[in-house]
């Protein structure tokens, strides 16, 4: 079995048993921003890659087809340089409102790879599948809401992918803060 990596969003797996805690998890953020504004820190791939991973971690490649059936790879570098790769395709779009994604590992090429091609156990996953929601709370403010639904993650793995979310909304939430500067 493959050495255990960093890992980059997700804690790393203990003895627990798999698909016990398969509840939704949602993370909400509110932004001091247009929801024009967060819809494109979050879609356009020059911004995304001021903010996509955890903190310490950069993130040097971004492909999007924003359509539906289009498909999307992140590159996540971990502080000591090792590359992991999320790619998706996109099931839903309703601009400036919600986005809804099949999520999985992902090889730099953007083709799904098990779990075990980064060290993970490699029990068969189909994917997570994320909706990102965008509402308008008034004229500078946008609530924005993550949910995934990951039946096969064991608590711990949620709790670790939840707080990878949350540092991962703090960096956007400072590229917004910049653009709202620039405008």
């Amino acid at each position: 079995m493959p050495e255990k990596k960093a890992t980059p969003n997700r804690a790393t797996p203990g003895h627990a048993a798999r698909g016990n805690a398969n509840e939704t998890q949602i993370i909400t953020r509110v932004f001091a921003a247009p929801r024009a504004l967060v819809w494109k820190a979050w879609t356009d791939p020059q911004y995304i890659m001021q903010w996509w991973g955890p903190k310490g971690f950069t993130c040097p490649v971004c492909r999007i087809d924003l359509r539906v059936g289009g498909r999307f790879t992140y590159c996540m570098r971990t502080p000591d340089g090792q590359d992991f790769y999320n790619g998706g395709e996109f099931l839903e779009i309703v601009p400036l409102e919600k986005i809804v994604w099949l999520w999985y590992f992902a090889d730099a090429e953007g083709n799904r790879v098990n779990p075990s091609h980064y060290g993970f156990p490699a029990e068969d996953r189909e994917g997570n599948i994320d909706e990102i929601l965008f509402e308008e709370l008034g004229s500078n403010q946008t609530r924005l809401t993550f949910k995934r639904n990951d039946p096969t993650a064991t608590r711990e793995e949620q709790e670790g992918a939840a707080e990878g979310m949350r540092q991962i909304l703090d960096k956007m939430a400072g590229v917004i803060a910049e653009l709202m500067r620039d405008s």
